[in-house]
């Protein structure tokens, strides 16, 4: 069941709502309410009477359907009963999906850390540890209700929606239409030198942001975005700099990683394509979340002409990237 939204999708969700939402689970809160940084859910800390306090996600209405949001439950939980550090939802009665005035919800255990740097070799080799364990469990089995990441889903169905909706300037819709035909060309070259590549259940938005550090090491959060793809998807967003330091980084990582899963090197045909289409997707997600109040606040500059001159140029360099060949590692 989905929310009625009159407004806005969470027009409807207030305070008192939260806090009424998760007592009807059985939790008593003690009145401390604070929004976290999100836009995509709404996400809050929850005081509860003489316990930690709890992470309560409620979910943006009839983005998931319910098969989806359980699979992604089930595959934290998966992870978790693995002592994989990924953060799971708490179970209630046996279930970790709940409704309340029409908004689903799950709850989860507060877990805190700063974001990783990764700029120590053991950083990076703890990293990609997890994660060659988090794609060993993976591997084993295929999402039924998630998404599937494909050039379909990432370009050519955003574009699509950009287009009909005539979010682009008049101006510059020429330009960058002629720029798309162009990077789908040769973003599709690249999946092709890559070649037959697994597809197995990922995290699917693995950038440091989604990584929390303690003393005691990493754990991940937010597999709201968990999808079928290849493994690279998870580790290339956990890349920066220049050639020579993200092929130095990416070695880490990989090095830790094969102690758990095996990498095909053949995927690294696929890093500047796949940032390709994060980047062409990212620019529809903010169009289609526009009627969201969040969005225009935290989002001022992009229905201006200046963004999209920007987010341009962004794909003009890819289209440069796209031709060097692959990192190295």
């Amino acid at each position: 069941m989905t929310a009625t939204v009159n407004e806005a999708p969470y027009a409807n969700l207030g305070p008192e709502q939260v806090l009424a939402a998760v007592e009807a689970t059985g939790y008593r809160c003690d009145g401390r309410l604070l929004a976290l940084n999100s836009y995509e859910n709404r996400v809050y800390q929850i005081g509860i009477e003489d316990e930690s306090p709890l992470v309560g996600k409620f979910y943006r209405p009839e983005r998931w359907s319910d098969a989806a949001i359980l699979e992604e439950h089930a595959f934290a939980q998966e992870l978790a009963e693995r002592e994989i550090p990924v953060v799971a939802p708490l179970a209630t009665d046996g279930r970790t999906l709940h409704e309340f005035e029409g908004y689903r919800f799950a709850l989860y255990p507060r877990r805190g850390g700063r974001w990783p740097e990764l700029q120590e070799a053991d950083d990076r080799l703890w990293v990609g540890r997890f994660l060659g364990r988090i794609h060993a469990v993976g591997s084993v089995r295929a999402f039924e209700h998630r998404p599937v990441l494909s050039v379909a889903s990432m370009a050519e169905e955003p574009v699509a929606y950009l287009l009909q909706h005539n979010v682009i300037p008049a101006e510059l819709r020429v330009p960058y239409t002629s720029l798309l035909d162009d990077l789908l060309v040769r973003i599709r070259a690249s999946f092709e030198r890559a070649g037959e590549c697994a597809q197995i259940r990922l995290h699917g938005d693995c950038h440091l942001g989604n990584i929390l550090w303690t003393d005691a090491g990493p754990h991940f959060v937010d597999l709201d975005d968990c999808r079928m793809g290849p493994a690279i998807q998870d580790l290339w967003m956990l890349l920066s700099g220049d050639r020579m330091e993200q092929a130095l980084q990416l070695s880490d990582i990989v090095e830790g990683y094969e102690e758990f899963y095996e990498f095909n090197r053949r995927e690294l045909h696929l890093v500047e394509a796949l940032r390709t289409l994060r980047i062409i997707n990212y620019a529809a997600w903010l169009a289609r979340r526009w009627d969201d109040p969040a969005f225009p606040q935290a989002f001022p500059w992009f229905d201006s002409p200046r963004f999209w001159e920007e987010h341009i140029l962004s794909l003009r360099e890819q289209a440069a990237l796209l031709d060097e060949p692959p990192l190295q590692i």
